[in-house]
């Protein structure tokens, strides 16, 4: 049994055997054990556009999620498993973890209990190549389809600045974009790869 943190209601961990969903309702900083975890903790105010963009009327707070990431790290820290976030999260350099190389591979999270990388999930069927930092503790560490090799749709909805939007060529502003529930999808081949991390968690303890 393995316990899927911050996933979508009725999303690809609803309906597994062995799966434990905790989404919205369920409020997974609650999650007090005991099984291995997935967790997905919202990204919003980590990524590149924490601050909202250029054109957001109230400038956000970076890391401001509530105690979502730090409730996810304690939980994989404590119980073992893995937590996905967008590549260049700033979650990684706030909590004092190591950014993996883009090139891919494992490496030391730098914090003397876990591991970390960075994969494509466009190697796993998602659109774009939407490139993700993992970090995993008492886990098996697979090696993965670290890249995509297939031409993808863009994943950003904006830019980072408006002086990144006027020197974009024109063919980036032309580039199909993604909607939000496509964005924050997972794939089911990228799901099935992280739920077998949980599960190798008892043979590591």
């Amino acid at each position: 049994m393995i316990a899927a943190l911050y996933v979508q209601t009725n999303g690809c961990y609803f309906g597994l055997e062995g799966v434990d969903p905790w989404d919205e309702q369920r409020d997974a900083r609650k999650y007090d054990g005991p099984w291995p975890v997935v967790a997905h903790p919202p990204c919003e105010r980590w990524g590149r556009y924490w601050s909202g963009g250029p054109s957001v009327r109230v400038r956000r707070e970076l890391g401001d999620d509530g105690g979502c990431f730090a409730s996810a790290l304690s939980s994989v820290r404590r119980f073992g498993g893995v937590i996905e976030h967008p590549e260049a999260s700033h979650a990684w350099r706030r909590f004092g973890l190591n950014a993996p190389p883009r090139t891919g591979g494992w490496m030391v999270a730098g914090d003397g209990v876990g591991w970390t990388c960075c994969v494509e999930q466009g190697a796993y069927g998602h659109r774009a190549r939407k490139a993700t930092w993992l970090y995993a503790v008492r886990t098996t560490l697979p090696v993965l389809q670290w890249h995509s090799d297939s031409e993808h749709v863009r994943l950003d909805r904006g830019f980072h600045s408006r002086a990144e939007r006027a020197a974009a060529p024109p063919s980036v502003h032309r580039a199909p974009r993604l909607t939000k529930a496509e964005n924050i999808a997972t794939p089911p081949a990228f799901r099935d790869v992280l739920i077998a991390m949980a599960r190798s968690v008892g043979g590591h303890r």
